[in-house]
């Protein structure tokens, strides 16, 4: 074991020194969430964002209140997405999040800047810091569901999130590369250590459909999912192709207005 810095927070050892110290962030009186689930990947890339977008647009369709918070505080996409620009509103005692077209409840540090544009250039303990405030701090209500946009890895937000907040399970996505599978087997071990439910695997940019013949095409190659999932007795929630309208309805800020969401009959 390396040396101690004391930073429990940013640490998954179990040893003397948390002793009598709770890493658990607390929900506020306001706030009552049944099911808080992650979304994660090994890498960046592989449409994280996307399907937990497609996530909460799926689940509000059943007329399920949800929220979506991006913990991916450098590399926020969530509001692009939904097309939403209110910045996020307070009272002193409680954050409020913005809301989607649909009232999806939308909670991300690029909501709280003047420039949407501007790089958010913080080390990680004030990171992990503010992961925590948007899961202690804001005003969700009474939520069915609560999704978390995680960033790429497993660094310090995951081990902040993992060990601080409820987290009922996670969904891990992935992509065809063999690379990609290498590092899901890591996002699902570190899961395992932390005692986190792994929900089930989604491959994004699965195939492609040919326009002229509507043969699938696999882009990047032949598909690793069935022998991860099969290896750790997961299930695959979805396959989503490569699909230029889904990218076009993301980049125009319409994610609402997808026809499919490839999660209309996933349990979660």
């Amino acid at each position: 074991m390396s040396e101690c810095n004391h930073d429990c927070e940013n640490c998954s050892q179990d040893c003397a020194s948390r002793e009598g110290q709770s890493l658990k962030a607390t929900l506020n009186d306001a706030s009552h969430i049944k099911k808080t689930i992650a979304i994660v990947s090994g890498k960046g890339g592989v449409g994280k964002s996307l399907v937990t977008s497609l996530l909460a647009v799926s689940q509000n369709r059943l007329n399920k209140a949800v929220a979506i918070l991006d913990a991916d505080v450098t590399g926020p996409s969530i509001p692009k997405c939904f097309g939403v620009h209110d910045r996020l509103e307070g009272d002193g005692k409680y954050i409020y999040p913005s809301l989607s077209k649909n009232n999806i409840k939308l909670i991300s540090a690029n909501l709280m800047m003047d420039d949407e544009t501007e790089p958010i250039i913080w080390r990680g303990p004030l990171i992990t810091s503010m992961v925590k405030q948007f899961y202690s701090d804001v005003n969700y209500g009474n939520l069915d569901y609560l999704f978390i946009d995680m960033p790429p890895g497993t660094g310090d937000v995951s081990l902040t999130v993992f060990q601080s907040l409820n987290v009922d399970g996670i969904i891990i996505v992935t992509t065809p590369q063999d690379l990609v599978s290498m590092i899901v087997e890591k996002a699902i071990k570190m899961a395992n250590m932390m005692n986190i439910k792994v929900l089930g695997l989604v491959e994004n940019m699965s195939y492609a459909i040919c326009p002229k013949c509507g043969e699938k095409l696999e882009i990047f190659g032949h598909s690793k999912v069935n022998e991860v999932a099969k290896k750790y007795n997961l299930d695959i929630l979805a396959r989503i192709p490569i699909n230029q309208d889904l990218a076009k309805l993301c980049d125009e800020g319409k994610i609402e207005e997808v026809e499919q969401t490839y999660f209309e009959k996933v349990k979660l």
